[in-house]
């Protein structure tokens, strides 16, 4: 585990980029920068596409280090190169950025009151590439949509089991357990949430560090304990279907926490911007959700 890269993403200023939609969200991915279904006539087509989206987005002058601490990558995006170098190489050498990798593979139904994650075929194998491919850490994401203790326990069992698979190779995981903003009981959700987080927090071994990633709490600060544990690397926030001026306004007031938005990076950007239109408007988007991460 790079000590250096550690230190940056515990101790920088700025906020990761969430760029991994994939199979189902990428055609609405498209859509929202402007390009219709119409433009393309098979998956390959499609993920070229996105593909040029994202390359456009990482390689903006607007998308450096002085904002942005790290990037979280669609399996197909790592396996792609922007400019003549493999995409985490891309980040990492010129841009400053450290890249992350989506490692689930959907949600599961509803039961319980939560969605966990479908189950992860080749696992292994697919960490080992994110090695070779000089990825410093994965995310994966659950859903919890009742505050029922059974199903949140489940929930944080299955992820913090995968997250000690993951941290066998020295890669970094991000622990994602969203709770949906729409719940009635969302603030009881977070509130068992912090509880299983807490208990499997303290039963890591010595050697193992982790991120979370969570939903905006609806208590201000529940979750500040975990921004100063040590064995918790970062704790960075989703945006779950806030508009980005409502989940800037929120985070701003959870110290500590820094934002992992998609949608919310995204949702001004088009397909038919000129170069300059397209950076200035990711610059004063960048800069928006960097002034709601440094409180």
């Amino acid at each position: 585990m790079d000590k250096q890269k550690i230190e940056r993403m515990r101790t920088g200023k700025g906020f990761i980029a969430a760029l991994d939609q994939s199979g189902g969200s990428t055609p609405k991915a498209l859509a929202a920068y402007g390009i219709g279904q119409d433009a393309y006539s098979n998956e390959s087509e499609m993920f070229d596409m996105v593909h040029a989206m994202r390359t456009r987005i990482i390689t903006s002058k607007a998308f450096n280090k002085e904002h942005i601490l790290g990037a979280i990558l669609f399996e197909q995006t790592m396996d792609r190169e922007i400019e003549g170098l493999p995409t985490a190489d891309y980040l990492w050498d010129k841009k400053g950025v450290l890249p992350f990798l989506k490692v689930d593979k959907g949600l599961a139904d509803l039961a319980e009151g939560v969605q966990l994650m479908k189950p992860i075929t080749g696992l292994d194998e697919l960490l080992q590439r994110a090695v070779q491919k000089h990825i410093f850490g994965t995310k994966m994401r659950s859903v919890i949509k009742e505050a029922n203790p059974a199903g949140i326990k489940k929930v944080i069992d299955q992820q913090f089991e995968l997250g000690l698979q993951i941290a066998k190779h020295g890669l970094v995981p991000i622990i994602e357990p969203e709770v949906d903003i729409h719940s009635p009981e969302k603030a009881e959700c977070e509130e068992i949430l912090k509880k299983e987080l807490r208990s499997h927090i303290d039963n890591l071994p010595a050697d193992v560090l982790i991120m979370l990633k969570v939903s905006i709490p609806t208590k201000v600060d529940l979750y500040k304990e975990f921004t100063t544990d040590p064995k918790v690397v970062r704790v960075v926030a989703l945006s779950g279907g806030y508009s980005r001026d409502e989940a800037n306004a929120l985070l701003a007031k959870n110290h500590g926490m820094i934002a992992s938005f998609s949608r919310a990076l995204a949702d001004e950007l088009r397909a038919q911007q000129s170069q300059e239109e397209f950076d200035t408007t990711l610059a004063a988007v960048v800069k928006s959700i960097y002034d709601a991460s440094i409180t």
